[in-house]
């Protein structure tokens, strides 16, 4: 699942609009018209992730969704739901880039859709279990910890698109 897919299928669940889509994407730092947005919102007709992996990829229909580009999407969704973070005084802004690799963008996602939706352990174990995923309080905790930690686990593809349908279910209806 490429992070175009998880764009497109969080845009479903949510049911955002695209005038919503254009403001999340600002709010996240990341200036997109409504056209270029769309093309975000595409899927390529010969998606083989080895065959794009060039951060710059782009095309007259389709524009790849980099891991940055997703993280600023998941940061604006953030402000989008809850408001602007105030700063504490003396507080400095420390560069909020949590995807390192493609191996840790599911669990960022998981992440920071937790936090955008105020989604507690037990709405993330519901929304799993009404996609038909049985998951522990002990697994979804080393899905949310930091990676480098031992107790760590990667949140794979098949539990984010399980993650996403649980969501659409929820969301609507």
């Amino acid at each position: 699942m490429d992070n175009n897919d998880i764009v497109i299928r969080l845009r479903y669940a949510l049911d955002i609009k695209d005038n919503d889509m254009i403001e999340i994407f600002n709010l996240g730092g990341i200036d997109l018209t409504k056209e270029e947005v769309l093309k975000v919102l595409t899927k390529r007709e010969d998606s083989n992730d080895d065959e794009y992996e060039d951060d710059e990829y782009e095309d007259e229909n389709h524009i790849k969704c980099t891991n940055s580009m997703l993280e600023s999407f998941l940061n604006g969704l953030i402000t989008f739901e809850r408001g602007p973070q105030e700063s504490k005084p003396g507080q400095t802004v420390k560069p909020d880039r949590s995807i390192k690799n493609q191996s840790s963008v599911n669990n960022v996602m998981l992440k920071k859709v937790k936090i955008a939706l105020k989604l507690t352990s037990e709405d993330i174990i519901e929304v799993l279990d009404e996609a038909g995923v049985t998951i522990t309080k002990g697994e979804l905790s080393a899905l949310l910890r930091k990676e480098g930690h031992k107790n760590y686990k990667v949140f794979g593809d098949q539990y984010a698109r399980n993650f996403l349908k649980g969501l659409t279910m929820k969301y609507r209806g």
